[in-house]
């Protein structure tokens, strides 16, 4: 018979076990040197590649039935004998008892089927007789090949940690003739015909066992590694999903169709219509895209992240500074919420007493953050600990009366907050990176902390050189403003001396009484008010002249005069409270605020002024309901000096309201949202603590010294 003559198939299959006979040949020679590398298996491999050898050349069509049966035996045989010999490398073939019983059982399947094809040979021809026998011989075939991968799972799964990596490659070549041997005879028994297009490149799989046991025997075989890249692995099993899924929804509606009349044809249409429906919707589903790259990433892989790919894109997001790019805040929780696949989350930043407040929000603005999102002893505890909170495990274990991180109730209470990771740097908190809950939450293992805990490491020595370097550019424009406010001082000084001298000159050479009573008024009033510019210039950066006991009702009803023209502004609540205070100073700061309400808020909206009690404090509270600011800014920029929303401001008005309050021992909080207004509180000790105050300071000095 020519090769022409032959079908495609049958050649096909031929060409493929020439091709794996000579490669089963070519590696049993080269590896006759180096066959110390397998240990004990050495001459079992060289031999059952050499029958390996054979059978292909038997298989590839020079010899007929029963030959090819006896050869496939014979090449299971030595295989299995390879195999045995691999446990008994590894010193386990004492220890596991069940080994040896699989082993023999595996030899007497091989063996049934040899006495029944020496049977069946000798036996005159029974076409009945043959169809048993060839189902018969396909069920021990199956038999077998089970048995043999199960033990082929046991020598690599039980392994120990070093033995495994020389046993990766044995393993997977002996895997890959049984699990093909497995799917040719279950198609062949249940088809009762032997299927040509798969035996056919049977010889396929004999060449990848020759491969990889000559990988096993080379040097550099524990290096080499199959790695395909995270993005391949997701689109190749995609493919590998929705392929089946066709093949799938193919076949029942093949099936349907067959059953023969026209209501199910119609039946298969709908079927096919609805399924294709079915994949279109659930195709571009986002969240069954991160499941399966999590099982992926589970199951496919021995570390959960890419952490070249994770690396590049967190440098990317950082570094993003374009005209477009958000702030560094939003772009710092952006950078960690990427990591773990949050769609928001917030940055909190150390406040001026130590307490973390809101700086940046991305995603999320929907949660309502208090103005101390975190007290001190919280931070104290985050910043001793470095502890990354997994807020779900923390609600369990409050739950259970077992909690011990101090994580906010605001926090807690809300249902997408999932996770919290401190930015530490040098042993100091500069802040808290809080995520919102992925669309496929789990549980955080040892790889996710380690990660987050670098990203966190390196985020914060980001923030930390951004403040320098903002702190730098203060400074140098602190001393820039210091020396042209020392000019401007010295021409006022002058000015005033001379307006001071004329107003003498004029009180001694004035002819007319009334034009020398006018004189000296408008020359006092300039004079006054020169001085008293110099100086609120001579104390600017918070400096006050004196603490006295004032009424705090006194200065709001003075800084409502200087409003009385103003429909906008209005007192909502004025308490008689004595507080120990700087009259001047604190009405300046109350008209600061005041006004900066009015420029913000439309004509004709009001701007509220309260007073009220509040135990040892007298409670300043100013109301607008402007235009508002973002966290950013109140975090960044409000109370940073030259920076100013205001066309022409020179942008010290709300430095200085603050200076000023710390000056009298009180505290400036606000309060703001974008759209809404925002709300201005002064906290000013009241007269009757200025004795605890006192003796605080005293006991304190008595400790130091």
């Amino acid at each position: 018979m020519t090769l022409s003559a032959l079908a495609p198939w049958p050649l096909i299959g031929m060409m493929l076990h020439l091709v794996a006979a000579i490669a089963a040949a070519t590696v049993a020679i080269w590896l006759s040197a180096r066959r110390e590398r397998f240990g004990s298996a050495g001459v079992p491999v060289l031999v059952a590649l050499a029958i390996t050898s054979a059978w292909s050349l038997v298989a590839a069509g020079f010899f007929a039935y029963p030959l090819t049966t006896l050869a496939e035996s014979a090449r299971n045989l030595a295989w299995l004998c390879v195999l045995y010999r691999l446990f008994a490398g590894d010193g386990r073939h004492t220890r596991l008892a069940p080994i040896r019983p699989v082993v023999i059982a595996l030899v007497f399947v091989e063996a049934l089927i040899v006495v029944m094809t020496v049977v069946i040979a000798r036996a005159p021809a029974n076409p009945q007789l043959t169809l048993i026998a060839s189902s018969f011989e396909a069920v021990l075939r199956l038999l077998f090949a089970v048995g043999a991968l199960i033990l082929v799972h046991n020598l690599y799964a039980s392994a120990s940690t070093e033995s495994r990596a020389s046993l990766r490659w044995p393993a997977s070549a002996l895997a890959v003739i049984w699990i093909f041997d497995l799917n040719l005879y279950t198609v062949a028994y249940l088809s009762d015909a032997w299927p040509e297009e798969i035996a056919a490149v049977r010889g396929l799989a004999t060449v990848i066992l020759a491969l990889l046991v000559a990988v096993t025997a080379t040097r550099g075989r524990d290096e080499l590694r199959l790695r395909p890249s995270r993005t391949v692995t997701f689109q190749t099993f995609s493919l590998l999903i929705i392929g089946i899924y066709l093949v799938a929804m193919m076949a029942i509606a093949q099936w349907l169709t067959l059953a023969g009349n026209d209501f199910t044809r119609l039946v298969g249409l709908g079927f096919l219509t609805v399924a294709s429906a079915v994949a279109l919707l659930l195709a571009p589903s986002a969240r069954l895209r991160r499941w399966m790259r999590v099982m992926l990433t589970k199951h496919f892989f021995q570390h959960r992240y890419d952490y070249r790919e994770e690396w590049l894109r967190f440098t990317r997001t950082i570094g993003n500074t374009g005209p477009d790019a958000p702030p560094l805040g939003e772009r710092a929780v952006q950078a960690v919420a990427d990591i773990a696949e949050c769609p928001a989350g917030l940055l909190l930043a150390p406040g001026d007493d130590g307490e973390l407040t809101l700086a940046a929000r991305w995603n999320w603005p929907e949660i309502e953050v208090p103005g101390c999102a975190m007290s001190k002893s919280a931070v104290a505890f985050f910043e001793r600990e470095g502890w990354i909170a997994d807020l779900d495990e923390v609600r369990k274990r409050g739950s259970s009366g077992d909690l011990t991180a101090p994580v906010p109730e605001w926090l807690l209470e809300h249902p997408r907050a999932w996770a919290l990771v401190p930015l530490i740097h040098y042993e100091r908190l500069v802040g808290m990176v809080v995520l919102a809950r992925p669309a496929f939450a789990r549980h955080f293992d040892w790889e996710d902390f380690d990660l987050l805990r670098v990203v966190g490491q390196q985020l914060a020595s980001y923030l930390a050189e951004n403040t320098s370097q903002t702190a730098l550019v203060e400074a140098g424009r602190f001393d820039d403003f210091h020396r042209r406010i020392a000019f401007v001082m010295h021409d006022i000084k002058n000015l005033a001396s001379q307006l001071s001298l004329l107003a003498r000159n004029a009180e001694l050479h004035a002819e007319k009484k009334e034009f020398r009573e006018d004189m000296l008024v408008t020359l006092r009033n300039s004079s006054d008010k020169l001085n008293a510019l110099i100086a609120r210039l001579s104390r600017y950066g918070g400096a006050v002249e004196s603490l006295s006991e004032i009424s705090g009702g006194d200065v709001v009803r003075a800084a409502l005069r200087r409003f009385a023209t103003s429909e906008q502004v209005m007192l909502a609540r004025c308490d008689d409270i004595m507080v120990s205070a700087n009259a001047d100073s604190l009405e300046q700061v109350l008209v600061h605020l005041v006004q900066n309400g009015i420029d913000a808020s439309p004509d004709g909206t009001p701007v509220i002024i309260s007073l009220a009690n509040e135990g040892l404090f007298a409670r300043f509270e100013v109301f607008d309901s402007g235009s508002g600011m973002s966290p950013e800014f109140m975090r960044s920029k409000l109370f940073k000096p030259f920076v100013s929303t205001k066309n022409g401001g020179f942008g010290i008005g709300a430095f200085e309201a603050r200076e000023l309050v710390k000056a009298m021992r009180g505290r400036l909080e606000v309060e703001s949202r974008e759209g809404l207004g925002s709300h201005f509180t002064i906290r000013i000790p009241a007269a009757t603590a200025v004795e605890i105050y006192q003796s605080l300071g005293e006991s304190e000095e008595r400790q130091a010294s």
